[in-house]
C-alpha cells in the first residue's frame, strides 16, 4: 500500500491488512518503519471515524471495581459510609473532589474520567 492519509473505508482495511503482514517485521528495516507510519495513519483514521466515548464516572468505577474483584463495602472510608457508597453507585449522590481523588488513587483511574459530567437518578 501506497502510504498516504487514509480518507475511505477500502483505504482503512488495504491499511490494516497490510499492517497485518508487516506487524513482525524488525522496526529498522524499511518494512518496519512504513508498519510505524501505518499504524499511526490507521490511528488517525480510527480517531476520526471509530471513536469511542469514555464511559460515566459510575460506570467506569464500576468496570473497574469488576476488573480488580472489589466490591461495594470496599469503597468505605475512600468514597464515604456505606450509605454515601451506595448513593454514590446508584447516581443518587454526585462524586465530590475529594471522592475523585481517592478513587482515582485506589483504582488506578484517571481522574479524566471521573470528572465527567453525569446525570443522577
Amino acid at each position: 500500500m501506497k502510504n498516504a492519509i487514509i480518507k475511505t473505508e477500502e483505504q482503512y482495511e488495504a491499511a490494516l491488512d497490510r499492517l497485518n503482514e508487516l506487524f513482525d517485521t524488525d522496526p529498522s528495516t524499511i518494512e518496519g518503519q512504513e508498519a510505524d507510519l501505518l499504524a499511526l495513519l490507521i490511528e488517525d483514521y480510527e480517531e476520526q471515524h471509530y471513536r469511542i466515548e469514555a464511559p460515566d464516572p459510575i460506570v467506569a468505577i464500576k468496570i473497574r471495581m469488576e476488573e480488580m474483584q472489589i466490591k461495594q463495602k470496599d469503597l468505605i472510608g475512600i468514597v464515604g459510609s456505606k450509605g454515601i457508597v451506595s448513593e454514590v453507585l446508584n447516581k443518587k449522590r454526585k462524586l465530590t473532589v475529594k471522592m475523585i481523588r481517592n478513587l482515582s488513587e485506589y483504582l488506578k483511574v484517571t481522574p479524566t474520567i471521573l470528572i465527567q459530567d453525569y446525570d443522577l437518578n
